[in-house]
C-alpha cells in the first residue's frame, strides 16, 4: 500500500481529490489546470518529485477524456494533429528526463519574465476567439504548430502547469487556428505530453499510482464538465479563465521563487 499511497493522509487524500476535480474544468476549458493541480499534490505532502509525476497520471486520465470529447465535436484533425502529436512526443520525452537531473530554479527566473508578457497579449485580446485568425497555408500551420508541440512539449514534460494555456495561445496567435481547432489540437497535444512524461516517470518509480489513480477520476468528471462548457460558451470563457491563470501562475512562480532564494 505505501508504494501506492505513501504516507498521505485522508485529508490531504480529500484536498487533492477537489483540488483536481476543479483543475480538471479549468484544463478542459482553457488549459493551465496544472497550475490547481500540481500544488495540490504538494500541499498534501508529497516530494516535489513524486507530485510532479503523479499529477501526470491524474492528467493523463482527466485529458484522455477531454480530447474524446473535442475529437466528437470534430475539432480534432488526425492528419493534422499527427505530426505535431510526434513532436510532442520527443519534446516530453527530452524534458521529463531532464526534471529529473536538473533544478527547476532557472525555469522559475525564465516564469518571472514570460508570465507577465503573456498576461498582456492575452488581455489585450478583446475579441478571443470571438474572431477566426486569417488562416496560413495549410504546410506553414503544420510546421508552426509541430515546432509549438516541441518546445510546449519539453516544458510539459519538466514541469507542466500552463502547458495547455500557452498551447492554445501559440497556435492562435501564431499558427493562426481558430479557436475550436487549437482547443482541439491543444487537447490531443497535451495527453500525448502527459503520457510521454508518465512513462518516463513511471519507469523512474516517481509515480504513487494509487494517488494518482483515485485523483485522476476526479479529473475525468472535471475535464468532462469542462469540455462541455466549452463547447457551449468557447471564448467568452476561455479569455477570462486564460487571463486568471496566468495570474495565480505568477504569483504561485514569484512565491516559489522567494522562498527558494
Amino acid at each position: 500500500m505505501e508504494a501506492l499511497f505513501g504516507d498521505i493522509s485522508l485529508i490531504g487524500m480529500g484536498i487533492i481529490c477537489v483540488l483536481v476535480f476543479v483543475a480538471g474544468y479549468v484544463d478542459a476549458i482553457a488549459g493551465g489546470g496544472g497550475l490547481i493541480s500540481l500544488p495540490a499534490y504538494m500541499i498534501a505532502g508529497l516530494p516535489t518529485h513524486a507530485a510532479i509525476a503523479t499529477n501526470k497520471l491524474g492528467s493523463a486520465m482527466g485529458t484522455t477524456v477531454a480530447t474524446i470529447q473535442y475529437a466528437r465535436q470534430g475539432f480534432i484533425r488526425p492528419l493534422f494533429a499527427l505530426p505535431c502529436v510526434a513532436c510532442g512526443v520527443i519534446g516530453s520525452t527530452i524534458g521529463s528526463n531532464l526534471v529529473l537531473l536538473v533544478n527547476d530554479f532557472a525555469l522559475r527566473v525564465l516564469m518571472l519574465v514570460i508570465l507577465p508578457v503573456t498576461a498582456f497579449y492575452v488581455f489585450r485580446l478583446k475579441n478571443f476567439g470571438a474572431t477566426t485568425p486569417e488562416p496560413l497555408a495549410p504546410r506553414q500551420t503544420i510546421l508552426l504548430s509541430s515546432a509549438i508541440a516541441l518546445a510546449v512539449g519539453v516544458y510539459d514534460g519538466f514541469y507542466g502547469p500552463g502547458t495547455g494555456t500557452f498551447l492554445m495561445l501559440l497556435l492562435t496567435g501564431a499558427a493562426h487556428l481558430g479557436l475550436g481547432s487549437a482547443a482541439g489540437i491543444t487537447k490531443a497535444i497535451n495527453l500525448t505530453t502527459n503520457v510521454t512524461a508518465l512513462v518516463v516517470f513511471l519507469l523512474n518509480g516517481q509515480v504513487w499510482i494509487g494517488v494518482g489513480l483515485v485523483a485522476g477520476c476526479f479529473s475525468i468528471a472535471g475535464n468532462y464538465l469542462g469540455a462541455r462548457t466549452f463547447t457551449k460558451k468557447g471564448g467568452a470563457i476561455a479569455r477570462p479563465v486564460i487571463i486568471v491563470v496566468l495570474c495565480v501562475f505568477f504569483v504561485k512562480v514569484v512565491y516559489d521563487f522567494a522562498i527558494g532564494a
